[in-house]
């Protein structure tokens, strides 16, 4: 990341963290799995009053219209903030709440597919992000037209456990210098070594917990201030 460039900061959702007690006004329908009021809502208001720059949203067993009305509720909620909100996945949900791009796994729809249909839209604003897991994946990505990358798992995390080891600062290091486009290093990142990862030349960084585990704005605010 060049000097003095601000790093970028993207919370991605994992309601998981707040399952808990009766299904509630609050919950998305259609979804087995409840939530303790307004747990996930706020967090995404936090995030973005605190000073997230992207909001992902990545709800992976959501039913269509929960995730299309949870990803309308987070575009609406950051409209008077900087953040800008990314649907993992489904492209048709990213659209339908008006995103400003979306995320695309191993199983999502194929890189060039999607590249191929935003320039045939003329939609050249709407951003394409890729999740990476080597650096073979991430030179294809780039390659393939992708805007950005998520690179990890960098460190243990039980969330991207399925990912395989961690791959370290190091690896992150070659990937950074390897590819153009921006690096947002995942997995197992909080506070205490997302400085080092930025410091390895990442544009940034994703978490879950940094974020939800936050006590509040003026707390998680300090904390990205400082890494």
């Amino acid at each position: 990341m060049p000097p003095g460039r601000k790093p970028i900061f993207c919370y991605v959702t994992d309601r998981r963290a707040f399952e808990s007690g009766p299904l509630t006004s609050d919950s998305p329908p259609g979804n087995p799995v409840s939530l303790r009021p307004r747990s996930l809502h706020d967090s995404i208001r936090l995030a973005a009053s605190a000073g997230a720059d992207w909001i992902q949203i990545r709800e992976k067993d959501f039913e269509a219209r929960a995730l299309v009305e949870l990803a309308r509720f987070a575009v609406a909620e950051t409209r008077a903030t900087p953040a800008r909100v990314f649907v993992n996945d489904r492209l048709d949900v990213a659209l339908a709440a008006n995103a400003a791009g979306v995320h695309l796994g191993e199983k999502s729809l194929p890189l060039e597919m999607v590249t191929e249909w935003r320039r045939s839209a003329g939609l050249s604003n709407f951003t394409i992000g890729v999740s990476c897991h080597s650096l073979e994946s991430a030179r294809a990505a780039e390659r393939g037209g992708a805007d950005y990358i998520f690179f990890g798992p960098v460190f243990a995390t039980p969330s991207k456990a399925a990912y395989g080891a961690p791959q370290g600062i190091e690896r992150l290091r070659e990937v950074c210098a390897t590819v153009e486009i921006p690096v947002l290093a995942i997995g197992g990142v909080k506070f205490e070594n997302a400085s080092a990862c930025i410091a390895a030349g990442a544009a940034g960084i994703a978490a879950i917990r940094l974020f939800q585990e936050a006590k509040d704005g003026a707390q998680l605010a300090a904390v990205l201030k400082e890494i």
